[in-house]
């Protein structure tokens, strides 16, 4: 029988859907809330991003030091949440536990204005990075209530270029109130980012997939993996479909699912890769390679803009290929560009600025290219009445490689400029096996 991980059909356009199709965007009729539940999560969680250090370092007596010590320690406490939202979700159905994700983070972020001493830090930073890893562990689940076997590459694009317009803006917005605002203009940003989550749990609560029924299997089941959506039939209180009888599911299924857990471990090399940006970027082209200071701000609003612009184009040559194949062209672009990002090192400080912006370039295209196909194997890869605890591992790669990443990039960085390229480098070549390692093996005749 003929296997594959991610079949792609041309979809069967109508005069209405056209100017989206070629836009590369999916059909978004009947889920406008939706989608207005996700630009405000978009956008807040890049508020939250930007946001907390100097909230912190300007409402209370802390120093600098003490204040990120306490959101490390609140953040850590908070690392274990997606396991539990993985039980949740296969207990509950994803709307559920994203928009009590979203609650949780409306509390979290109304404990700012009662948060003065360091213990008051860590307690609020846990419950906002609750809400956080609810709403992430669960939200590319609500995929399934929605997509189609022929658009779903789409959605998973078109969240992706969501969450990054949203972290550009409420990184901007947030940038733009500490720059302006004094103190009491700063809790009113608390009190609308309060507001803001609230909206969007209401949202999504009050929103019904305009489907009859979630799609049924998007591909047969991988040598030594996990089938796809439409295993056991429905998504149980989300209403999409009437439950069905469930196997028993537990963590050590997942743990046991060696294609899976090749997925995860690949996963971590794209983890890594994405805390370029946030941690090692700014420090390597201003301290190692002498540029200004603004540069770091350009490249990183010139990835913003370049996967908000292309993703969703993008998808219309993702769809038409397996995800596997991408996925493994996504890890040998990365190390391309970090290999870009080691030898600049090399060259003149006249030309370094040149350089970064080829090199940042070629890391957004890894990043358009990746993105989609590893959030859609993440789901369609684990079986519909565990996707929640699979979800959960799978969201445990980002919450430790987050964790990890500050500590190992800075620490590579501190033994040569180009350490830590080369170990990004290394990591992405590693990762491409392990995604070929997927496809199915040709039957033995």
């Amino acid at each position: 029988m003929t296997q594959n991980l991610s079949p792609k059909q041309s979809p069967h356009l109508t005069p209405n859907r056209t100017l989206l199709s070629k836009l590369g965007l999916p059909d978004l009729s009947g889920n406008a809330r939706f989608v207005a539940a996700n630009i405000i999560d978009s956008l807040a969680g890049g508020l939250v991003i930007a946001f907390l250090v100097v909230y912190f370092a300007r409402t209370t007596s802390l120093s600098l030091v003490e204040v990120g010590a306490c959101l490390t320690l609140g953040h850590a406490i908070a690392l274990p949440v997606p396991a539990l939202a993985g039980w949740l979700l296969d207990r509950v159905g994803p709307r559920t536990v994203v928009a009590s994700g979203n609650l949780v983070s409306a509390l979290g972020f109304v404990c700012l204005f009662f948060a003065e001493s360091a213990w008051q830090i860590v307690v609020t930073q846990c419950v906002v990075q609750t809400g956080a890893a609810m709403y992430w562990t669960s939200s590319s689940a609500l995929v399934t209530l929605v997509a189609r076997d022929d658009d779903r590459t789409r959605w998973f694009g078109f969240f992706r270029a969501l969450r990054n317009v949203g972290i550009g803006f409420g990184g901007a917005i947030a940038a733009l109130a500490m720059a302006m605002a004094s103190t009491t203009g700063l809790k009113a940003v608390v009190a609308v980012q309060a507001v803001s989550y609230l909206l969007a749990a209401w949202l999504l609560r009050g929103w019904r997939p305009n489907r009859a029924e979630v799609a049924g299997h998007h591909g047969e089941r991988p040598e030594g993996g996990v089938g796809g959506v439409g295993e056991g039939g429905g998504h149980g209180r989300d209403g999409a479909d009437p439950p069905a009888p469930r196997a028993a599911a537990r963590y050590a299924t997942v743990l046991r699912d060696g294609a899976y857990m090749r997925l995860v471990a690949a996963n971590l090399s794209f983890v890594l890769a994405s805390m370029v940006l946030s941690v090692l970027l700014g420090i390597y082209a201003t301290d190692s390679l002498g540029a200004g200071a603004w540069v770091g701000g350009v490249l990183i609003t010139l990835n913003t803009v370049l996967v908000a612009t292309t993703q969703t184009l993008a998808t219309r040559w993702i769809e038409r290929h397996r995800s596997t194949r991408v996925i493994v062209l996504a890890c040998l672009v990365n190390a391309v560009a970090f290999g870009v990002f080691a030898a600049l090192s090399l060259i003149p400080v006249r030309v370094v600025p040149a350089g970064l912006l080829v090199a940042v370039v070629i890391y957004t295209l890894a990043e358009v290219l990746g993105s989609p196909p590893m959030g859609e194997l993440s789901v369609y890869m684990a079986p519909e009445h565990a996707r929640g605890r699979y979800l959960g591992v799978y969201q445990l790669s980002w919450s430790l490689g987050g964790a990890v990443a500050p500590v190992v990039l800075t620490s590579l960085l501190s033994l040569g400029p180009a350490w830590p390229w080369l170990f990004l480098a290394a990591l992405s070549l590693l990762a491409a096996p392990l995604v070929l390692s997927l496809e199915p093996r040709p039957a033995r005749s």
